[in-house]
């Protein structure tokens, strides 16, 4: 047993469930991280995916009640508002996001490009934050559907530049959209979960074709650390956006990205 893929892998696990929900971008830290720790190749891409489902999982688990319940009532107003809500909202990133995927990881998935992303993302939210219009939708199970295909769109950016974060461009989107903190937070957990299962689905063959009986202890670590991790983040978010703001996550993107570009530019990396 190969102690440090162990580590990395609970390392990564950490890296995933930390990142995905709050907005400074999952997918740019597991890039860099990748890159850090030299944990790259197709069976390191596969791991990526298993590691990303045991962060969605914390999603089902901390929403469990909620879940079975829209599937217990699906005839139910809220539950036929909400489903349709999350597949209006993924149909922007199933449209743009499918043709372009090839294009995006060959260019884009590099430590320089999610830099960048990292410190714009940051200004753009500083920049909401000081435009945030009086919330008119207070409640996940209140939004209407040209909301949430309105936070659909903003996906889009994370979807197109790897590092600008799915939970900041949607949470930022639905803030700009008149959602309240907590609907905006919500609505952003609960569109991962189709959105990554997707992505996953799409991945599986991938999966099944590079990985053997020999990964699957480092593949169950980094999902487990994942899942937890994840857990913890999603808690302490949904206390935390109650009475604070993402300005704190904003200026993290920005000193982050600017020492990676200071870093990448010295060192000459793409």
């Amino acid at each position: 047993m190969d102690l440090i893929v162990y580590l990395k892998a609970v390392i990564l696990g950490l890296v995933e469930g930390a990142t995905e929900f709050i907005p400074v971008s999952s997918t740019g830290h597991l890039i860099l991280f990748q890159d850090w720790l030299n944990f790259k190749g197709p069976v390191e891409d596969a791991f990526i995916i298993v590691i990303q489902l045991g962060a969605i999982l914390a999603v089902l688990w901390m929403y469990r009640e909620k879940f079975l319940n829209i599937l217990k009532n699906l005839r139910d107003r809220k539950s036929k508002r909400l489903i349709t809500n999350l597949i209006i909202g993924t149909l922007p990133a199933v449209i743009v996001g499918l043709p372009t995927e090839g294009w995006i990881e060959e260019r884009l998935f590099h430590p320089v490009p999610v830099a960048w992303a990292l410190i714009v993302g940051g200004i753009l939210i500083l920049i909401v934050e000081r435009r945030t219009p009086r919330s008119k939708v207070e409640d996940v199970d209140q939004i209407p559907w040209k909301l949430a295909l309105g936070v659909g769109l903003f996906q889009l950016l994370a979807v197109l530049w790897p590092g600008f974060s799915r939970s900041g461009a949607t949470i930022m989107g639905g803030l700009l959209l008149g959602l309240s903190r907590l609907a905006a937070t919500e609505f952003s957990f609960f569109l991962a979960i189709p959105a990554m299962f997707g992505a996953s689905l799409v991945k599986a063959g991938s999966i099944a074709d590079v990985a053997d009986a020999g990964d699957v202890g480092v593949f169950a670590v980094g999902f487990v650390v994942a899942f937890l991790s994840a857990l913890l983040v999603i808690r302490r978010l949904i206390a935390y956006v109650s009475t604070s703001t993402f300005r704190p996550f904003a200026w993290y993107r920005i000193a982050i990205g600017a020492l990676l570009v200071i870093l990448y530019g010295f060192l000459g990396g793409a």
